[in-house]
Parts: structure tokens; C-alpha cells; sequence
């Protein structure tokens, strides 16, 4: 499935700018959401290709989201969802995380350019 439209859910500034930036310039159609209720509300009312979300927001967990989206009626079935952190988390609930995720990312170690390769990844599969 081709990856067109993507949710950024990230409340740095610094951050999400970047983000959005790098992937309007790839071409993609790109929302971006500071909190974690809005991203949620965002992702129920449109459909998005893919999601980019942090872990550590305001409002909602990225946690909760992703618990709420892939929960028992998988509200987001088509979507592939990339959990992008910094919090170190304990080896269970990173598992769980990955389970409900295509990809786990730590944000001090990716790059525009290596979020774009894991994003053209997760479009040809």
C-alpha cells in the first residue's frame, strides 16, 4: 500500500517542524497534531496512510492512542503507525508497543533521511 497521507502526533516544536518539513518536501500530504486528544480525534476522523507517533504528549499517552486506534475494533486497520520515542521504556511494554506498531523508532537516533527510508519500507510492504 502507498504511503500518501500521514499524521505527525508530536508536541516539540523543534520536532514535529522537522518532521513535517522532511516529508511535505517527499511529497507527502502531512497533518501534524501537538497533543495527544487531538491526534486521536485526527486519526478517527480522516483516514491516514500512515501515523508518526510520539510516546510522551500531552493531554493522551501515544499508548492510550494506540491502545484506542488498535484496540478490539482496530479503528485504523489499513494504517501503518510508527511509534517514535526517547523514553526508554521496560523490554514488556516496548514489546507490546512493536506488536500494535510497524516500526519503533528512538528519536535521538533518526534522521529526516532515515525516517524517509523507514517510511518508503513500510510503503512497498
Amino acid at each position: 500500500m502507498a504511503i500518501n497521507s500521514i499524521l505527525v502526533i508530536e508536541d516539540d516544536r523543534f520536532i514535529g517542524e522537522m518532521y513535517v518539513r522532511s516529508l511535505q518536501r517527499a511529497g507527502y500530504t502531512v497533518d501534524w497534531m501537538v497533543d495527544g486528544n487531538d491526534g486521536l480525534i485526527a486519526a478517527r476522523n480522516k483516514p491516514y496512510d500512515c501515523i508518526l507517533l510520539d510516546l510522551m504528549l500531552p493531554e493522551k499517552r501515544g499508548g492510550e492512542i494506540l491502545q484506542v486506534l488498535r484496540g478490539q475494533q482496530d479503528l485504523i486497520p489499513n494504517t501503518k503507525v510508527i511509534v517514535l520515542t526517547n523514553f526508554d521504556q521496560d523490554e514488556h511494554s516496548r514489546l507490546a508497543m512493536e506488536h500494535n506498531a510497524e516500526a519503533y523508532l528512538i528519536k535521538a537516533e533518526i534522521t529526516p533521511k532515515k525516517l524517509l527510508s523507514v517510511i518508503e519500507k513500510l510503503s512497498a510492504s
